[in-house]
């Protein structure tokens, strides 16, 4: 049987042309992590359906979907380079490209996040404030001399930067920004999938003497802290509605799914893709259901 995985590499340029490495680079199993929240900020910002598509609503989507994830990746990569050497991740017979240092290749990443300047002008000040928070963190996540993905639980609470493309997205229509719970449950739903993403990388980054907040817990407190994350996201998100904390509830039970069935990590890790999309998609869903029918 053909994977996903598999589907999508026959379809994608060759990592050996420059289009090509920029589509690896970007990581596009993981374009709807930026991108979806997007559509989750557009579904409960919106006063009417007919806002849900405009040149500014499309225009953010398109920025997140692809030049976003160039920039936070592209960054990331470059400052990971030798560390990336011993990741099995960045293997020959890995899911993602290793770096290759090249002008052209920088210069993309910078116009990238530079392209964000665009949406400026049409935002609300929180909207420009959020955008200019995804930025910063996406930026000082990885390069020095801050470098949050270095510091155990910096790295995790830098991860917020995963929901300010919905509260970009949120503040363009509403003019202001969510519930403050909204924001929180957001901000520890994010802290612990980043916390997960970094489990399969526990051995690498000790080998190349990078500390997180996985290598220092290891994997099975690990897993509970990402359970822990998930379990007060929905505890922040039941207060605004139960329906919040109801799907995000499916994370923590995941966490127990993997433990009771022995899953490995390495492969759990692959399947979030689809657990976050479904997630979105049934936010969102009820979100067109309350202004078609509320």
């Amino acid at each position: 049987m053909i994977d996903v995985s598999d589907r999508l590499s026959a379809l994608a340029p060759s990592e050996q042309t420059l289009v090509g490495y920029l589509f690896w680079l970007s990581r596009p199993r993981f374009w709807f992590y930026l991108a979806g929240p997007v559509v989750v900020g557009v579904a409960y910002g919106a006063s009417s359906t007919a806002e849900y598509f405009t040149p500014l609503t499309v225009a953010l989507f398109a920025y997140f979907l692809v030049p976003a994830n160039v920039f936070l990746y592209g960054i990331n990569d470059l400052f990971d380079a030798d560390i990336d050497e011993v990741n099995p991740k960045k293997s020959d017979e890995g899911r993602e490209v290793q770096y290759r240092g090249s002008r052209s290749v920088t210069v993309i990443v910078v116009c990238s996040a530079l392209a964000a300047v665009v949406f400026v002008p049409a935002l609300p000040t929180v909207g420009v404030a959020a955008l200019a928070g995804f930025l910063l963190l996406g930026t000082t996540y990885s390069a020095p001399p801050v470098r949050f993905k270095t510091t155990p639980l910096l790295d995790s609470i830098s991860n917020g930067l995963y929901i300010m493309p919905g509260l970009v997205a949120y503040a363009a229509l509403a003019g202001e920004l969510p519930p403050t719970l909204v924001i929180v449950g957001g901000w520890l739903w994010t802290m612990g999938m980043h916390t997960f993403s970094a489990i399969p990388d526990i051995e690498p980054d000790r080998a190349a003497g990078i500390q997180t907040t996985a290598t220092v817990l290891g994997r099975d407190r690990t897993l509970a802290y990402c359970a822990g994350c998930w379990l007060a996201a929905a505890g922040a998100m039941g207060v605004v509605h139960p329906f919040f904390a109801a799907v995000l509830a499916i994370y923590p039970l995941f966490v127990v799914g993997i433990v009771l069935a022995s899953v490995d990590i390495d492969r759990a890790y692959w399947w979030f893709p689809v657990l976050n999309t479904v997630a979105g998609a049934l936010l969102t869903m009820a979100a067109v259901w309350r202004l078609t029918y509320a």
